[in-house]
């Protein structure tokens, strides 16, 4: 079930301090974004952060668990961790815990090799 606009919105606010907060609709959830970067996303109203292997353990100390969906009746985790229903009325600490996934997914994007560059047949006849 997607997330109300209410929450969603509610959420935007939440997240704004980090800095060019969007939020996207995808696959019946919403995308949470920094300057085009995922670090959340939103389904069924409730609030996923994205969290590395050392992160996992904080959110399973508060009892979340991961983001699951059915993939071909198969379950599929992902590394978005639920927030801890306590921070939702905790602006500043949920920012906190915001800005640790902001920061995991923007180590993840690095550690990605840049795309070869190819130049394709045409474009090199252009260039000579």
């Amino acid at each position: 079930m997607p997330a109300s606009r209410d929450f969603t919105a509610f959420i935007q606010e939440l997240f704004a301090p980090l800095g060019g907060v969007t939020l996207r609709p995808m696959f019946g959830g919403t995308g949470v974004y920094s300057r085009g970067l995922m670090f959340a996303l939103v389904a069924d109203d409730t609030v996923y952060l994205k969290a590395d292997a050392e992160g996992k353990k904080a959110f399973e100390a508060r009892g979340c668990g991961p983001f699951v969906y059915d993939s071909k009746g198969k379950p599929v985790q992902m590394s978005y961790w639920k927030l801890p229903a306590e921070l939702i009325d905790n602006a500043a600490e949920a920012v906190a815990w915001g800005k640790t996934a902001l920061d995991v997914a923007k180590a993840e994007k690095a550690a990605i090799p840049p795309s070869s560059r190819r130049i394709t047949l045409g474009a090199a006849r252009r260039y000579r």
